[in-house]
């Protein structure tokens, strides 16, 4: 894996790119809800994407791998890379705006350097990152407000239900280093988990939504399922994966801190969502907390004041 280093100018806007697309994510999740039911709107977004990266597989000559090791890794890494978190979040945004859902979903790292201090041996808490998670939860409880604490309503579940999404990608970040021991290129992860996610949710979909009962969705609904497949999950994976061949893990952890700015930028512009002063504080935390946690910036100020 390349070391820590600046990036340059391609990868700068495939990395902006990745953030633009990841937070049209939530932009897609908006619409297709309004007439899809939840199991509905995630199990198309990954049998599409699905159907998209075995292509793509098939185009760069690679075959997916067998044994039934591997397929339980990718149902595993299915569960809860895939099912379970945007499950989560399109739940969540019936009630929250995608702005919103973004801000909190960027506080992944925040619960993955606590689980890879807890369930790792090579990635231990340091003062800059306890400091970072301690910052970050500051704008956590800042962007849930008061009110939370004394009636937790729909809004506030929301919010949880997308803590628990930003929790569940944690764990599918520390579970997902076995794919690399296993010898499993990155394109046939991401193709094994979208298929294994996809067979997981089927018969929830069959039994909970019921989708031959409901009304044929508009145009936007289904190019909104389009979009979230075809570019938030196919076009994603294949950008993320280049990024991180080309430069980076650590570098890569800067997509956490632009995907908010995408999604509040389409939220707020094409479905005229505002976001209150508090979530705007809590986003400001969060990427303090982010900061502090990836380092870079603080030994860059810490470097021009020695200077």
């Amino acid at each position: 894996m390349p070391a820590n280093r600046p990036m340059a100018r391609l990868e700068w806007v495939m990395l902006l790119s990745l953030a633009a697309v990841w937070g049209g994510s939530f932009f897609f999740n908006e619409i297709a809800v309004r007439e899809l039911p939840v199991f509905t709107v995630v199990l198309s977004r990954v049998a599409l994407a699905a159907i998209i990266l075995l292509a793509l597989l098939h185009l760069r000559g690679e075959r997916m791998p067998r044994g039934r090791a591997v397929w339980l890794a990718f149902f595993g890494m299915g569960l809860i890379n895939n099912a379970i978190p945007f499950s989560l979040i399109v739940w969540g945004q019936q009630h929250i705006a995608s702005g919103v859902a973004s801000i909190l979903n960027a506080s992944t790292p925040l619960f993955t350097v606590l689980l890879a201090h807890l369930l790792t041996q090579d990635e231990r808490l340091t003062g800059g990152k306890i400091a970072g998670v301690i910052v970050g939860f500051a704008g956590v409880a800042v962007m849930f407000g008061a009110d939370a604490l004394r009636d937790l309503g729909a809004q506030a579940v929301a919010q949880l239900l997308c803590l628990g999404a930003a929790v569940s990608y944690a764990f599918a970040g520390i579970y997902g280093r076995r794919f690399r021991a296993m010898g499993i290129t990155p394109m046939s992860t991401a193709t094994g988990q979208v298929i294994a996610s996809s067979l997981l949710l089927m018969p929830m979909v069959m039994v909970i939504d019921q989708p031959w009962t409901l009304p044929l969705p508009s145009p936007a609904a289904l190019g909104a399922l389009l979009g979230v497949a075809a570019i938030s999950t196919a076009l994603a994976y294949v950008l993320y994966f280049r990024i991180l061949a080309t430069a980076g893990a650590t570098n890569l952890l800067l997509v956490t801190f632009l995907i908010p700015v995408s999604a509040i930028l389409l939220g707020t512009l094409f479905l005229g969502e505002v976001l209150l002063p508090r979530h705007l504080a809590g986003m400001a935390l969060i990427g303090c907390g982010l900061a502090a946690i990836d380092g870079r910036m603080w030994k860059a100020a810490c470097g021009a004041f020695a200077r």
